[in-house]
């Protein structure tokens, strides 16, 4: 089985989704999904559930991917090694963030980087919120990024950006032609939610009760990718960073509507272990990120 096809299988469950992955390997969608069907059948075993929408990874797809996630990384240093060209530790920038950071502008700001800091490399890596602040705090990683930070006697925040929320539905729900609205016609839509232990489901509670809005939560997902897909499919509407519906909206595959005279917004944060000596690298990455408006753009 060649390397790039594990490999993108990998990234199809870290970014949750094939469409992602396929972009990051420089393949098509369907190049992504045969790639996958193929691994299954020289496994003989089912990796990705494809009969719920979202898709859901198999106990053994998930056996598989922390396995063979490991042995890539192990490969590559190897790899490095027997080339001669192992970096040394300091010209490392290791990066954990959160699912929903923006694929395309942390590629760019990576790209950027890379081509100011010829001679290092960044390691990004994509994760529950909770496992990038763990991984911070275990020195696993250089930095984190996550959505509303919050105090921690443990980690330092630094301010990144505020992401404006808006309304993701299906372009033929009842509301896909305004270009805002108010609250108050949420009232009564199914929402396709987070997962009550998410500070962003928390966020987007205390915003309808602050409206005196009720909506009925139809389905909670872990990651914004999985509440995009069921928003694909008509299961109800989702309240989302603005910015990560970039790629639907190019597609047509979902619409965003803003709220009327509201400041609604998720900020992102930039955290690393509080102590910690960051080295020049990683302050001139964290630099890059808070600087770097040819890094983002808009939808």
């Amino acid at each position: 089985m060649q390397l790039d096809t594990l490999k993108l299988y990998c990234d199809v469950v870290r970014f949750r989704s094939f469409s992602r992955a396929a972009e990051a390997n420089n393949v098509v969608q369907a190049n992504a999904s045969l790639a996958v069907q193929r691994l299954e059948k020289h496994l003989n075993t089912t990796l990705i559930d494809r009969s719920h929408r979202p898709w859901k990874l198999t106990h053994e797809g998930r056996v598989f991917y922390e396995g063979y996630s490991e042995l890539l990384e192990r490969y590559h240093r190897l790899e490095s090694t027997v080339r001669g060209q192992q970096l040394a530790a300091d010209s490392i920038v290791r990066v954990a963030a959160i699912y929903s950071v923006n694929l395309q502008n942390m590629s760019r700001c990576v790209q950027q980087f890379t081509k100011l800091q010829p001679q290092t490399r960044v390691a990004l890596e994509y994760l529950h919120p909770a496992r990038v602040c763990e991984r911070v705090l275990n020195d696993e990683v250089d930095i984190g990024i996550i959505s509303f930070p919050q105090s921690h006697r443990g980690l330092t925040v630094i301010p990144w950006r505020d992401e404006p929320m808006a309304l993701a539905c299906h372009p033929q729900h009842r509301l896909a032609r305004k270009k805002k609205i108010s609250v108050k016609e949420l009232v009564g839509e199914s929402l396709v939610g987070f997962d009550t232990d998410l500070m962003i489901r928390k966020k987007i509670d205390a915003f309808l009760r602050e409206h005196g809005v009720s909506m009925k939560v139809a389905l909670t997902f872990d990651n914004i990718e999985a509440v995009k897909r069921a928003v694909e499919t008509g299961s109800g509407v989702a309240i989302l960073p603005r910015t990560t519906l970039e790629h639907e909206l190019q597609s047509g595959m979902l619409a965003a509507i803003s709220f009327s005279g509201l400041n609604f917004v998720r900020p992102l944060g930039i955290v690393y272990r509080h102590g910690r000596q960051l080295r020049p690298t990683t302050e001139a990455f964290i630099e890059l990120l808070k600087n770097g408006n040819t890094c983002t753009s808009t939808v």
